[in-house]
């Protein structure tokens, strides 16, 4: 039987834990982000935070722990019924199919995240969703003549295409110049303001600092603080863990 929780909550994590052989990668993490929220996830290289994110959208399986997505558990329930139910993500690298056009590329996932099987539905649908990004004039092009923050914006209408109610944005500003950080962090307040909660996994702590209502810090991949902005920048054990003071 699905397992209720408060309206106000998309995701719930309670005792998630994820080993490697010997090594823990994931430790006993509890988390909850509430509908409509902007949640920034920080932490050093080798936190634990992409693994988090792979148990999160059903690619790991968990050793330990539950998860409840809108109302559902969805622990052991495959990433691709994960997509449909409304859980989406980007990834740090984005890789396009080179043989596609841009549409063509987004119609994919539309057919397969949301389970469109109209093609002609599907490229009014991906259409849609490069406006919405700004790439409708890029279309009919192949993705190599995309730039490194149209490629973003092209990973983020693939992550749209299955009409997501949570959103992770894992590094989707990595490597990109200050304005074009500002193009995608403009974009994803946008589509916060639409209504989906985003989860953002980012190094940048200035686009963190503006974009997250709450953040959330792990290290050795355990969470070691949870709250405001101001709150969790100003704890000693964040200080000396992530920013090395």
């Amino acid at each position: 039987m699905p397992t209720a929780e408060p309206a106000i909550v998309a995701i719930v994590v309670r005792g998630l834990t994820k080993r490697f052989g010997g090594f823990t990668a994931v430790s006993g993490i509890d988390f909850e982000l509430k509908h409509g929220e902007r949640l920034g996830l920080i932490g050093p290289n080798g936190a634990g935070k992409s693994t988090f994110v792979n148990l999160l959208t059903g690619t790991l399986p968990a050793d330990q722990g539950n998860i409840t997505l809108r109302g559902q558990e969805v622990t052991r329930v495959a990433a691709w019924k994960r997509s449909r139910m409304g859980l989406a993500r980007t990834f740090q690298i984005p890789r396009p199919f080179k043989g596609l056009t841009i549409r063509e590329n987004v119609e994919v996932a539309v057919m397969f995240a949301a389970g469109q099987q109209d093609s002609r539905q599907a490229a009014i649908t991906a259409s849609a969703l490069l406006a919405q990004v700004g790439l409708e004039a890029r279309a009919n092009a192949a993705p190599s003549v995309l730039s490194q923050v149209e490629l973003r914006k092209l990973e983020l209408a693939r992550a749209l295409a299955a009409n997501p109610k949570v959103l992770i944005a894992d590094e989707a500003m990595a490597g990109l110049s200050d304005s074009e950080v500002d193009e995608i962090l403009a974009l994803l307040l946008q589509l916060n303001g639409s209504g989906i909660a985003v989860i953002m996994i980012e190094h940048i702590m200035r686009a963190v600092m503006l974009f997250s209502q709450r953040i959330v810090v792990m290290v050795a991949g355990a969470k070691i603080a949870d709250g405001t902005p101001q709150m969790v920048m100003s704890n000693p054990e964040v200080e000396r863990a992530y920013l090395g003071q």
